[in-house]
């Protein structure tokens, strides 16, 4: 076996910032007390806002505050937001009640408050004389930025794994006691929501961002550097930090490429490339510093996403790459996505998520559930579906085709198609980023890591199903799709998807020699899924070089326009392959 040269922690360097950054609540109150201090001196009152993300440990934060930082007057925004009764009421018309899917939500954070003590909390900070401090989710919305302003952020995947521990709330609640799915459901649809938009108005006016994703060692930085950082990866080729989930199907293949743990039981979900969950890690000196990374596409939109593509999805960023590893595991849950019109209509979101999946890797036997057999009754396999959840069992391979993949095959399954990969395939599943609605239809019996049945969604799957998608339309249309479309000294071009209904297109290029690419005025995200490493470069010298390694997701952004690739170190000479994907831009 090759040593793995999967980088799990990736960073981007930002110069000369260091000395401005404080590890641990001692130095990180004392640099805060001495900003309040330089005020003091220009203004007998000073207003410190410390502003935070849903899931922070309030009782570390608020604690340490409270005994540490020098001021006349603490407020918490908890005390004076609604019952939580109130909230819950509120909220229910978009969490549902549905174990899974809500909808999202329009509430904003001003909803959160009750009216007569927010004005009355309004009326007493502008009478306080001194130093005041307004703490928690929220606390801008009182008195505005102030004249400090501190943003406690979190990376949700980070905010996930508080929940699984029960160590957090939802927004406005006290449920850390809840089942995951129940408050990720609430963070998914609700929390996280209302706070993005929240943050997105203070960015421009943030002083300092608090890293506590760490609970052993909280960091601070100046916003200044933190605004640098997200500069320098608006313009150049970066990695998001990978993070790595266990599941019912998990594999094994994960834990020597990409060198996991080999003592757990099995990986299933590598989330290389999903900017809404992932982080960021910015390098100062030898100081890492944690921040979530649609931090960035709310920064830079435009230079992140391009024109067109920032103008169609917003603040959003569209693709998702990700790695599903059934290498000596089990087959997905057999599953339909929403189309269009259904998820806008029942969940309020504009785009759906087709999806694809590229074969990084299989075993001889490996297969795709794709597509229905001809001349089947809906009647009769939504009847068989349903009573399977009772104890019967459901005939997978008398209702669905099942067909044969090998390496680098890439298999496009536009929404409302019915499938899921078999047990010995490695893959890399290139989708659209609405990555929660998976309608699973028959999850072969078993059981989820909690013991527990998974949550079956025929009620949804249903009505989704394109029942014209059988045997004879997914081969013409879904597989073999592969076209030659470009070559030149030491490299082919090849287009690989997706359907022709689906707004991702996906480019593969072979090569021995370096490669001229460009965005094109979107952004570009790359998996190299052949060879050990490749180095990406600016023809102009715009951008450091940019080494990346076999299996890892990279994206590269509109800004960067044209870029080269070339085998790079142990490849050098050897034949490399990258696929990339991109936002049909008409």
């Amino acid at each position: 076996m090759i040593k793995s040269n999967f980088d799990k922690f990736p960073v981007i360097a930002v110069e000369d910032q260091e000395d401005h950054c404080h590890t641990g609540w001692d130095k990180i109150c004392k640099a805060i007390n001495e900003k309040i201090i330089h005020k003091r001196k220009t203004s007998g009152k000073v207003l410190l806002i410390i502003d935070c993300y849903q899931g922070v440990y309030h009782e570390d934060l608020a604690s340490n505050f409270r005994e540490r930082l020098n001021y006349n007057h603490f407020l918490h925004t908890h005390d004076i937001f609604k019952s939580e009764k109130d909230i819950r009421e509120m909220i229910h018309p978009d969490l549902t009640d549905d174990r899974i899917f809500g909808r999202i939500t329009s509430l904003d954070i001003h909803d959160y408050f009750k009216a007569p003590a927010f004005e009355k909390a309004r009326a007493n900070v502008a009478g306080f004389d001194g130093t005041i401090v307004i703490y928690g989710e929220g606390a801008a919305a009182i008195a505005g930025p102030g004249d400090i302003l501190v943003y406690a952020d979190m990376a949700r995947w980070e905010i996930q794994m508080r929940m699984r521990r029960n160590e957090v709330d939802n927004l406005g609640v006290n449920n850390r006691k809840d089942e995951f799915s129940l408050q990720y459901k609430q963070g998914y649809f609700i929390d996280w929501r209302v706070l993005d938009k929240h943050k997105q108005s203070l960015m421009d006016k943030w002083n300092y961002v608090l890293d506590t994703n760490n609970r052993q060692t909280p960091k601070l930085a100046p916003a200044d550097a933190v605004m640098k950082g997200l500069e320098i990866a608006s313009k150049s080729p970066f990695r998001v930090v990978p993070f790595f989930d266990p599941g019912p199907w998990g594999g094994q293949w994960m834990k020597e490429v990409c060198d996991l743990d080999r003592s757990a039981e099995n990986y299933a979900w590598c989330f290389d490339c999903v900017p809404e969950e992932n982080s960021l890690l910015l390098k100062f000196g030898e100081l890492v510093f944690e921040i979530p990374s649609i931090n960035l596409v709310f920064a830079h939109p435009e230079k992140l996403l391009g024109k067109q593509v920032h103008q169609r999805f917003g603040k959003e960023f569209p693709i998702r790459f990700d790695l599903l590893d059934t290498i000596d595991g089990g087959n997905l849950s057999l599953q339909v996505h929403p189309t269009r019109e259904y998820i806008k209509q029942k969940f309020g979101l504009e785009y759906t998520q087709d999806e694809s999946y590229y074969m990084l890797d299989v075993k001889d036997d490996a297969v795709v559930y794709l597509g229905l057999k001809e001349g089947i009754d809906p009647d009769k396999m939504i009847d068989q579906l349903e009573k399977a959840q009772n104890g019967s069992s459901f005939d997978a391979d008398g209702f669905v085709n099942k067909w044969k993949v090998n390496k680098h095959d890439h298999v496009p399954i536009p929404a409302g198609t019915v499938h899921c990969s078999g047990k010995n395939s490695m893959v890399l599943e290139i989708s659209a980023t609405p990555y929660i609605f998976t309608f699973k239809l028959w999850d072969w019996d078993r059981l989820g890591l909690d013991g527990k049945p998974r949550p079956i969604h025929i009620n949804h799957g249903k009505h989704v199903i394109q029942w014209d998608r059988t045997t004879e339309w997914t081969k013409k249309n879904l597989l073999n799709g592969v076209e030659k479309i470009a070559e030149g000294d030491g490299w082919v071009e090849e287009k690989t998807g997706l359907h022709a209904s689906q707004f991702i297109e996906t480019r593969r290029h072979w090569f021995t020699k370096k490669v001229y690419h460009d965005t094109g005025g979107g952004v570009n995200i790359l998996n190299l899924v052949e060879g050990r490493e490749a180095i990406v470069e600016s023809p102009t010298g715009d951008f450091e070089p940019f080494v990346v390694h076999y299996a890892e997701t990279f994206i590269v952004p509109a800004a960067v326009g044209a870029y080269t690739i070339k085998p790079h170190g142990e490849s050098e000479g050897r034949k490399c392959g990258t696929i990339k994907a991109f936002v049909r831009i008409e």
